[in-house]
């Protein structure tokens, strides 16, 4: 066999490689045996909690882990297998780059021999269930791009949180040492009161120093507590949309009959109608003329 016709049956066995396990790993049936296999694997993890279990069980317990380390295995080798014609495509799958890393580093002489690491990485796999769930899909994906956004609301309520905290130790520190005695004191009893956690207790406090001291928890709270959190709140929105955008644009577009009708559409659909309408309205006006013209014979016959 000449090394061209090696080279032309090479991508062809490929495709064909590819196409088999492609109607594996998109076929309902292994997301649902992986699916159950992760909450299986949860379960384990659950259960090993116990001193107990693993004393009675610590053997089953490590033939278990071993088989859902093989099964997972299987299962990621299945999905690159899949990409054997175009193997660009595993690599610019993130769930496929994160499935390969919990995986594999399992193997890793390393994390074997560190229990915590290993533990760390078996919970790993539990968030592998958000691959065959649409919505948490998104969900991560939305905290994820919310991740800019919410780090400059940070820097900003940092910032807020520590100006106040300066003037409310200028002010408060020497009569209200418990809630201001120093920065850090007061850091800490404005960042409760982001969640109006104790607020009551801090404004009576205040209140009993100086009746001007409503004006500095009023605008603190309105700032940190509505305006602040409204405007993270609103990041988050923005990007679980992204995100819900994305992962409709990547399941392609809707099936035609499903696809809303135009607005040209549902006006030609009007006119049509009532032209048939029209059209019904003539042949009925017509038809007493008609049979008025008709014999007696012929009437009877068609009002029969």
């Amino acid at each position: 066999m000449s090394s061209n016709t090696i080279r032309s049956t090479d991508p062809t066995r490929r495709a064909a490689l590819a196409a088999r396990c492609r109607a594996v790993t998109e076929a309902r049936w292994f997301a649902v045996t992986v699916f159950a296999l992760i909450l299986a694997n949860a379960a384990v993890l659950g259960v090993e909690t116990y001193s107990g279990a693993i004393d009675r069980f610590d053997d089953e317990l490590k033939l278990v882990e071993h088989a859902f380390l093989a099964l997972f295995t299987v299962e990621i080798l299945l999905r690159a297998a899949a990409h054997a014609d175009q193997p660009r495509g595993f690599w610019r799958d993130p769930w496929n780059l994160f499935d390969l890393a919990v995986v594999a580093c399992a193997f890793l002489p390393v994390v074997r021999e560190n229990a915590t690491v290993l533990r760390l990485l078996r919970l790993a796999r539990v968030l592998r269930a958000a691959r065959f769930l649409p919505q948490l899909r998104i969900v991560l994906v939305a905290v994820g791009r919310s991740l800019p956004g919410t780090v400059s609301f940070l820097i900003v309520g940092s910032l807020l949180l520590y100006v106040y905290a300066m003037v409310g130790w200028v002010f408060f520190g020497t009569a209200d040492p418990e809630h201001f005695g120093s920065i850090g004191r007061a850091i800490l009893t404005l960042f409760l009161l982001i969640t109006l956690d104790g607020l009551g207790d801090v404004v009576r406090a205040g209140l009993e120093i100086s009746r001007w001291s409503i004006l500095y928890y009023a605008s603190y709270v309105l700032i940190a507590s509505f305006v602040l959190v409204n405007v993270l709140i609103g990041v988050v929105l923005t990007s679980l949309e992204e995100a819900r955008a994305m992962e409709e644009a990547a399941a392609g577009p809707a099936p035609a009959s499903a696809a809303p009708a135009t607005e040209e559409e549902v006006r030609a659909h009007i006119a049509a109608a009532r032209s048939a309408l029209d059209q019904l309205e003539n042949s009925l006006d017509r038809f007493p003329a008609q049979r008025s013209n008709l014999p007696a014979e012929e009437s009877e016959a068609v009002l029969r």
